[in-house]
């Protein structure tokens, strides 16, 4: 059993974010989507989450959205990653005040593809 990592297809910051995770999900516990695709959406609507455009976690048929999804990511991935879920004790709207900003930013700051990434063979399997 994993998770699926919905994230936004044409932003340059989140694709990289995709590459990151990929790169350190040693038990290939993660499946991924863009928001924008026909999965991403059906999943949007099945979770009720309208409207979002930042990185999604659905795990155990739980939706995780903004600072909450990318802690619990983090403690999934190898090396010293997981260390970084101990901010999940710091209050939800704390955490999401420096989450969204940054998500606010982040076209402005990485740019934007008007397309989504295409994955190479070795990691399309990851892919939904």
């Amino acid at each position: 059993m994993g998770a699926i990592v919905l994230f936004d297809g044409v932003c340059n910051f989140c694709d990289g974010a995709v590459r990151f995770i990929i790169e350190r999900d040693r038990r290939d516990y993660f499946k991924f989507a863009p928001l924008e695709s026909e999965t991403g959406k059906e999943l949007v609507a099945k979770h009720g989450l309208g409207g979002l455009d930042s990185i999604v976690l659905i795990e155990d048929e739980r939706a995780f959205a903004h600072s909450t999804a990318a802690l619990r990511i983090a403690r999934r991935l190898s090396a010293g990653w997981p260390l970084l879920y101990v901010f999940i004790a710091v209050p939800k709207p704390i955490r999401d005040f420096f989450y969204k900003w940054f998500a606010r930013h982040r076209y402005r700051l990485f740019g934007k593809k008007d397309e989504c990434m295409m994955p190479t063979p070795e990691i399309r399997a990851k892919f939904l």
